[in-house]
């Protein structure tokens, strides 16, 4: 009986181990109303221990929304209200050829010419963006998506239809400015809304 017992308990052990850990979620609490970002650790994992690294860290709080285009995308996580950047960790590899594809509401890296460029900020797709995808029209190998927005569509409605101006070397940036308060990961993770 007891060997019976053992062999059941071991067989749940090993069967425990392969229940997938929830996805990460993130929760950016903004000027405009709330997002829950849902992140692919599975599929792109060295952008999303970027992030969070970010995140856990307090990075993200107020900084702004600095570049918004309606029917293209909403990008954040570099600068403070009075357009200072912060400091950021070292650059990470592109994860672009992952699968994922810059739809509508889903979160990829924002980067600089070089591939290998991408440090703290992000964007999320406001139409779908096939131009972004792998290996991109510039040959350098596209956007790397690592999540997307499963709460909070609306609030990225209402960002991507804020008034915009050019500012310094900044274009597209929101004349009254949209600031993340507070970016945080949730402890108990939320259904998707389908």
């Amino acid at each position: 009986m007891h060997q019976k017992l053992m062999t059941a308990l071991a067989g749940l052990a090993l069967s425990g181990a392969v229940w997938a850990a929830p996805a990460p979620q993130v929760e950016l609490k903004t000027t405009m109303g709330d997002i829950v970002l849902e992140l692919d650790h599975d599929k792109a994992p060295k952008s999303v221990d970027n992030f969070l690294t970010y995140v856990k860290s307090g990075f993200y709080k107020n900084t702004i929304f600095h570049r918004v285009i309606d029917g293209f995308m909403i990008q954040g996580g570099g600068y403070d209200e009075k357009l200072k950047g912060k400091p950021t960790n070292k650059p990470i590899p592109l994860e672009s050829n992952n699968g994922l594809t810059n739809v509508k509401y889903s979160l990829a890296m924002a980067r600089m010419g070089d591939p290998n460029s991408a440090t703290s900020q992000w964007f999320i797709n406001v139409e779908d963006n096939p131009g972004l995808d792998a290996p991109g029209p510039d040959g350098t190998g596209g956007y790397a998506v690592f999540g997307k927005v499963i709460k909070g569509q609306e609030t990225v409605d209402k960002i991507k239809a804020v008034l915009v101006d050019d500012k310094g070397i900044f274009q597209n940036i929101p004349v009254i400015p949209v600031t993340v308060k507070s970016a945080t990961i949730l402890k108990t993770p939320i259904q998707p809304k389908q």
